[in-house]
């Protein structure tokens, strides 16, 4: 199966693909404007795709008016995703786990990012706030996630995971889930509330910083 190109190297296919797994159900127009093509070829493409069965349609109804058409992907679409484990670490962290009690599996996860950052040292310490959130954004991107951040309406920042590349592997080792929000945590130097997590059925992962920008101290 062809999986989806890496960024800057997307075809209209691609971006199509990328925006159903940033939202859990699309509209033609908002797909057309993520891919810069005219809903006549949004649906030309969709037409290929639900052939594939890459994608799914479902019809909304409203009270007035014709019904219209939402699109996300299918089990088979999500696979196109990069999915960066292998059977062995599940293996690994059965065995981690029958070895090792839960506070050391965890403080190996945390060392284990830790030690990821340490390769990233004098990356973004001298950054503003808003640029290290760009960088954790490139960063969660590199690892294999889907996310963006933004202001909240009282002013704080949010970050927004659509697409965790160790889902699956999380089914069975949540601890895996304290990787990115650790990775959050060391680059913005400040504490991080998870909100909400698609391992419990959620859309997405959501993530808010308690401060607002003005009580966030940055240490360079």
């Amino acid at each position: 199966m062809k999986s989806v190109t890496s960024k800057g190297k997307q075809n209209t296919r691609d971006l199509i693909l990328h925006a159903l797994k940033s939202s859990a159900q699309s509209k033609i127009e908002v797909l057309a404007e993520a891919a810069d093509v005219s809903p006549i070829t949004v649906r030309h493409h969709l037409n290929a795709l639900q052939a594939e069965g890459l994608i799914e349609v479902d019809s909304v109804r409203r009270k007035v008016g014709r019904p219209y058409y939402v699109y996300s992907l299918s089990e088979k679409g999500n696979e196109l995703f990069p999915q960066k484990y292998f059977s062995l670490t599940n293996r690994l962290l059965e065995e981690l786990k029958d070895r090792l009690p839960p506070d050391a599996v965890n403080e190996i996860f945390v060392s284990l990012v830790e030690r990821m950052m340490q390769e990233r040292a004098g990356e973004f310490e001298g950054l503003p706030f808003e640029e290290r959130l760009n960088y954790v954004i490139n960063l969660l991107e590199t690892e294999g996630f889907l996310a963006r951040w933004e202001k909240t309406e009282d002013g704080r920042y949010q970050i927004i995971e659509y697409s965790c590349p160790y889902i699956s592997m999380g089914q069975q080792h949540a601890e895996v889930c304290t990787l990115d929000k650790q990775l959050m945590i060391t680059v913005l130097g400040t504490a991080v509330e998870q909100h909400s997590c698609m391992l419990d059925g959620d859309d997405c992962c959501q993530f808010t910083l308690p401060l607002r920008p003005s009580d966030i101290q940055i240490n360079s």
